[in-house]
């Protein structure tokens, strides 16, 4: 039996009317990495990289820091495009620190963006690696007449297991 024009015009007119409902209650973009997130900002996240607790990022890429960055920012220009700057607002940087109770911050960079702060000191990922790397911990380098050396900014905290969630807590991140 063949279906009428009238039965096929209701059926896509429905598929269509559920397509939209759908689209308005924010259905799933697709974009969660619940694995690597464990702030309620999806800023950073504590893992375990080569069986050490290391801060990351929203992507799983380990966070360094450089001890001569005490006095200032110093890593700047050219060391840039290896070590990126870790950009956060101060509510974001305050709302992952509550999360994972480790010491975050903000400290303005000279080109007048906020950047992360872990223990006062610039978060950076290294550019030439991926997430869950370890390879820029004790990497060297000189721009600008400033010696740099990074190291993985790590913590006693517990990682995120996979699945994303902290020991006890039932909500995803």
């Amino acid at each position: 039996m063949r279906p009428s024009i009238r039965h096929l015009l209701t059926v896509a007119f429905a598929v269509g009317a559920a397509a939209l409902v759908l689209a308005a209650c924010g259905g799933d973009s697709g974009d969660d990495n619940d694995s690597a997130t464990a702030s309620g900002t999806g800023l950073v996240s504590v893992q375990s990289v080569d069986g050490t607790n290391v801060l990351a990022d929203s992507e799983g890429r380990t966070l360094y820091t450089a001890d001569v960055e005490r006095s200032g920012i110093r890593c700047t220009d050219a060391c840039t495009s290896f070590w990126d700057p870790v950009d956060a607002s101060a509510s974001e940087a305050q709302s992952a620190a509550a999360d994972l109770d480790v010491g975050l911050g903000t400290v303005q960079r000279p080109e007048g963006e906020r950047q992360l702060t872990f223990d006062g000191l610039p978060l950076y990922t290294f550019t030439e690696e991926g997430p869950g790397q370890l390879d820029g911990d004790g990497f060297v380098d000189d721009f600008q007449g400033t010696h740099f050396e990074w190291v993985a900014a790590t913590t006693g905290a517990d990682p995120a297991p996979p699945g994303g969630n902290a020991p006890g807590d039932s909500s995803p991140y």
